[in-house]
């Protein structure tokens, strides 16, 4: 077997060790990169890109199917051709991640390593049998792969995961989807807006990331109104004898229904991939989900030279986050013992269903809500929102009640993908309410709800009077 002696050894070759290995190596640290699996993201391969394109075409037949809003009519049923959309799905993906995995193999090759490593000491892994890597420090970036609940794992390889729906030759004709988070919401209205029949099955009541019990409420009115939602219900599944699956669920109150899907979708949530890693020869601390113990700004786990990141770390499992974990982690691994805190960026986080969801810088159950002040704009009314036919949602904004300080939002509305990057740029530069109500903001635009959720927040707080249901966006009062 082959001995490697390296300051850093990073283990994955996904967005957070690519940008481990980077900093290390800017360091002047000597690093290798581990990899099992093949080159490219699992953004790109499976997560953020090929899952927009699914959504992109899901969007453009919606738009088509609800034309007659603005008088126009469509004067034949719209063909949703599914092998086209899948391949055109499969063909944009394969150029990203052929960009991905271009870039990674240009990478000198003393860097890269391929196999799978395990831990046989500390800082000493074995890969795959053929390498024996001992390294001063080492950086966990092994990402996360999906979750089968205990009542379908006897139908495990049978039901799809998300990484298995850009790979189907065609759109199902229905489909039972299984969570009701942020990729089981992304999918399953793409896949409805497609002309699949689509059920929606969660052991909660909760839809993405929200907290925010009032904007929850809006959110599953809205989605109600579209989607077949079964929430609070425990489900069981079998194999249909004609094919397909028999998804039986009932609710706490006693009611209960069956239904034949032709696929089932699980997207009940992700875990980290820690498994095979032997993660116990390194003695650092786990918590209770078998997750290593770390800190958020150096990335290290305890005093040891373990560092985390990425959707390994089940803190912040988003690309941007990774990257940045990635970068704090590869700095202080090559600097160990001189592990030194790194900033955080404010959190953001998008959902790209219709309407959008959003979180900006603290959610709702993070704060206290005796400590904050709360503002609000219903799109209902928002004059860009009836001008396009998308006014529907609520978006929420809190503020420290002291100092009137921004802190966090959280969305459900029209294009809010937009609108909580203004919100997170704001709670990161500890903007105060009225200073954010100083800036321009253009008309007719739907940053302009923004505006108005911002002046009822200046009324909680005393800083203006009430808004008048006469101050109209676009006359007096503007």
């Amino acid at each position: 077997m082959e001995t490697r002696r390296v300051d850093v050894a990073v283990i994955g070759a996904g967005t957070a060790g690519l940008n481990a290995r980077r900093e290390a190596a800017r360091e002047g640290a000597s690093v290798v990169m581990i990899e099992s699996g093949p080159y490219g993201t699992m953004c790109a391969r499976v997560g953020c890109m090929p899952s927009k394109l699914l959504i992109a075409a899901a969007d453009v037949a919606h738009e088509i199917g609800r034309a007659d809003l603005f008088g126009i009519d469509v004067p034949e049923k719209v063909r949703i051709l599914g092998p086209a959309v899948l391949e055109r799905v499969r063909r944009e993906r394969d150029r990203f991640v052929g960009f991905v995995v271009e870039s990674t193999e240009e990478l000198p090759e003393e860097q890269r390593l391929r196999g799978h490593a395990r831990f046989v000491g500390p800082t000493t892994l074995e890969v795959d049998g053929h390498t024996r890597v001992e390294a001063n420090a080492v950086a966990i970036a092994a990402g996360s792969s999906p979750w089968i609940p205990p009542s379908l794992e006897g139908l495990r390889g049978k039901v799809m995961v998300n990484d298995d729906v850009f790979e189907l030759e065609d759109l199902p004709r229905s489909v039972a989807v299984v969570g009701t988070g942020i990729i089981g919401l992304e999918l399953g209205q793409a896949l409805h807006r497609l002309g699949a029949r689509t059920a929606f099955f969660s052991h909660s009541a909760k839809l993405g990331p929200i907290t925010d019990p009032e904007v929850g409420a809006v959110a599953r009115k809205v989605f109600g109104n579209e989607l077949d939602l079964h929430l609070n219900v425990e489900i069981e599944a079998r194999e249909a004898p004609e094919g397909g699956f028999v998804v039986r669920w009932h609710t706490r109150e006693g009611g209960e229904g069956e239904e034949r899907f032709e696929q089932i979708l699980v997207a009940a949530g992700r875990r980290p991939q820690l498994d095979e890693l032997s993660i116990e020869k390194t003695g650092i601390e786990l918590d209770r989900r078998g997750v290593p113990l770390f800190n958020p700004h150096t990335m290290q786990c305890g005093e040891s030279p373990i560092f985390l990141a990425g959707d390994v770390s089940a803190d912040r499992p988003l690309l941007h986050e990774a990257a940045d974990e990635g970068r704090i982690a590869g700095i202080n691994a090559a600097r160990f013992p001189d592990v030194r805190a790194q900033m955080r960026r404010t959190p953001l986080s998008i959902v790209f269903t219709d309407p959008e969801m959003a979180i900006a810088g603290k959610s709702f159950h993070e704060l206290d809500p005796d400590q904050i002040a709360v503002g609000e704009v219903n799109y209902e009314g928002q004059g860009r929102a009836r001008v396009m036919g998308r006014n529907a949602g609520l978006v929420r904004i809190y503020a420290e009640r002291e100092c009137g300080t921004l802190v966090g939002a959280e969305m459900f509305g029209p294009r809010v993908e937009h609108t909580a990057h203004l919100l997170a740029w704001a709670a990161q530069s500890r903007l105060s309410v009225e200073r954010a109500l100083e800036m321009p903001f253009y008309h007719p635009v739907v940053e302009e709800g923004i505006r108005t959720a911002l002046r009822d927040l200046s009324a909680q707080l005393k800083i203006l009077a009430p808004a008048r249901a006469k101050d109209l966006e676009c006359g007096p009062g503007t």
